[in-house]
């Protein structure tokens, strides 16, 4: 009797999902925009759809919302990704090793980050280690003012930065680690016994902002200039680390935006940590140059969509 492989059975069952679908649901379910999943993956937007319709089709029902304002995965969607990231990730590294053993995924692999790593990364790198022992990963602190000069001058092979980054000639990918904003005060503002803000409030806060030459998008992003509901926000001293925000913080010159691990990881005793209501969740994502990817840099991106996949989000 031979020893089968269960893919028959599977292919009669009518369960052989396409492996560029399962992609696709995964990268979308990072993006939750069609557009910007199409970019990713390097498709029209209108592919990205018939992907979906197709995987829809065979799971038989719906794994997203979709309207004209809105993407969001349904019950279902995120009960198959969070099935999916695992088997996926490790499909993905029996691929890694094939083409590892067949071209060699050895030698530097530089990442940089922005004042923390995050834990996500950190598990990321572990892993990563384990699975490529001929591959080191050396971590660059790049500043918190230039979340993309690294990368462009190719001092850092990719790098973990706050988003977002629209720039066109950087691809991006995985996106990770959606967290509410928390505003960094000093323990003596009035806002430090606060249980929670909402984004309107922050027009009675000046902010921390980082400095040139981050793009003025990526700058406003981080410390807006006005509220959503249009209310100008005071404007703080400029910085060009963020320890040096979190200096200033606690001095109280300012108040500084921070996604929820970082304001965790520097909690201290004359600072507090206060949650916004009403913004836009921070995320992080992964930066190289389109056009300088390797297979040491696909590997490790595959490794950190997996990992991250299992870090809980607020």
């Amino acid at each position: 009797m031979g020893v089968g492989t269960g893919v028959e059975s599977r292919r009669e069952a009518g369960v052989g999902a396409d492996l560029r679908e399962l992609e696709c649901f995964l990268v979308l379910a990072e993006e939750l925009h069609f557009g910007r999943a199409g970019e990713r993956l390097y498709v029209s937007q209108g592919r990205v759809s018939q992907l979906l319709r197709s995987l829809e089709g065979r799971i038989g029902a719906r794994l997203f919302d979709r309207t004209s304002r809105r993407v969001a995965l349904t019950p279902l969607g995120e009960r198959f990704l969070a099935g999916l990231r695992p088997a996926y990730g490790a499909l993905a590294g029996v691929v890694d090793d094939a083409r590892a053993a067949a071209r060699g995924v050895e030698g530097v692999l530089r990442i940089g980050f922005q004042g923390t790593a995050d834990g996500g990364v950190m598990e990321a790198v572990g892993t990563f280690q384990e699975r490529r022992p001929g591959c080191v990963v050396e971590l660059v602190e790049i500043p918190l003012s230039d979340p993309f000069g690294a990368v462009r001058r190719g001092e850092v092979d990719a790098a973990v930065v706050l988003l977002p980054a629209d720039e066109p000639d950087l691809a991006v990918g995985p996106v990770f680690s959606r967290q509410q904003q928390t505003l960094a005060v000093s323990v003596r503002h009035p806002f430090a016994r606060r249980a929670e803000l909402g984004a309107e409030e922050l027009a009675n806060c000046p902010l921390v902002v980082p400095a040139a030459p981050a793009p003025a998008y990526w700058r406003a992003a981080q410390a807006p200039a006005v509220t959503p509901g249009g209310r100008p926000v005071p404007r703080g001293p400029e910085v060009t680390t963020l320890q040096e925000g979190i200096t200033l913080t606690a001095a109280g010159r300012a108040g500084m935006l921070l996604c929820r691990p970082t304001a965790d990881y520097h909690g201290r005793r004359d600072i507090a940590f206060v949650p916004v209501t009403g913004l836009p969740r921070s995320a992080l994502g992964l930066v190289r140059q389109r056009a300088a990817e390797t297979e040491r840099l696909r590997a490790f991106g595959r490794v950190l969509s997996e990992v991250a996949g299992r870090t809980v989000s607020g």
